[in-house]
């Protein structure tokens, strides 16, 4: 009797339950994907899943300059503070780029809401929209720069700095792991998906003068193939090219984070490149 009850046990032990089993698959599938075959010109790069599990990574603890994915950030710190989104505010000399001395088809005295500011922040980069947005926070600017680091403290965002709210600085910086807690808080704001979606935003900043068209810096905003949920992209010397996003692509929802490219249509052919790896791993989920 004591040696069936062994036996019993024994039997037992070997039955994997149900969650060792969905962990084992997972497994299986990650190393189906081949990462070896994937090449890709970015020097910092996440690809997670819908659920944030990370399907492939280079450098993702490496913090680098982040040009304009800073955007996200200051977008987020904006809808945070629930400030009202009509409110209309006019474009000052303080919202120059002193940095980068980059132009603006916004020049002082242009007026614009607030909702419209966060737009053309996000789906077009536009700086001086940053720069307002940042100086019409409560406290001013200083304020506002203190808040986006405390909010990325709050994010577990531990490996991110920032000191300007339009990505102008190179020390505005993260890691590809940071980010991608960034855009899972992004997520939240309707505002921000419906902007990701938006091919272009028209705006009438001057009484007196005509319509103003901005395009999404995004171009696979223009392409059947993919169905963008979240999007940033990023440009300096010093930072490369940057694309960071959240998409449906092929009915499977993706996150991928590129960092440092070099070329303008560098993140977007690496994008491209992870998309038609990632293709394997769904054949083989």
């Amino acid at each position: 009797m004591k040696q069936l009850s062994l036996l019993i046990i024994l039997l037992f032990s070997q039955i994997s339950t149900p969650s060792e089993i969905n962990i084992e698959r997972a497994a299986a599938n990650t190393d189906a994907l081949e990462k070896g075959k994937l090449r890709l010109r970015s020097e910092g790069v996440l690809l997670a899943d819908k659920d944030g599990n990370i399907l492939y990574s280079r450098n993702a603890d490496t913090p680098r300059p982040i040009a304009s994915v800073t955007k996200l950030m200051t977008a987020l710190v904006i809808l945070e503070a629930k400030l009202k989104l009509n409110e209309v505010i006019s474009i000052t000399k303080n919202d120059r780029d002193l940095v980068k001395l980059t132009g603006s088809h916004l020049k002082v005295g242009a007026k614009l809401t607030r909702k419209e500011l966060i737009y053309l922040a996000v789906l077009s980069s536009e700086n001086r929209a940053a720069l307002a947005l940042s100086r019409t926070y409560p406290g001013g600017k200083r304020a506002f720069i203190t808040e986006m680091n405390r909010k990325s403290k709050t994010l577990g965002m531990m490996r991110t700095n920032f000191i300007d709210p339009a990505g102008l600085s190179p020390l505005n910086t993260s890691t590809p792991n940071d980010l991608l807690l960034l855009l899972e808080e992004a997520n939240k704001y309707a505002l921000l998906k419906e902007i990701a979606g938006t091919r272009s935003f028209v705006v009438k900043p001057y009484q007196r003068l005509g319509k103003m068209r901005y395009v999404n810096t995004n171009r696979f905003s223009r392409n059947k193939h993919w169905e963008l949920i979240l999007s940033k992209t990023g440009y300096i010397n010093e930072a490369g090219r940057c694309l960071v996003m959240k998409a449906r692509v092929d009915d499977m929802e993706v996150t991928m984070i590129l960092l440092d490219s070099y070329g303008k249509l560098t993140p977007f052919g690496d994008a491209n490149r992870a998309r038609e790896w990632l293709k394997r791993y769904r054949k083989s989920a």
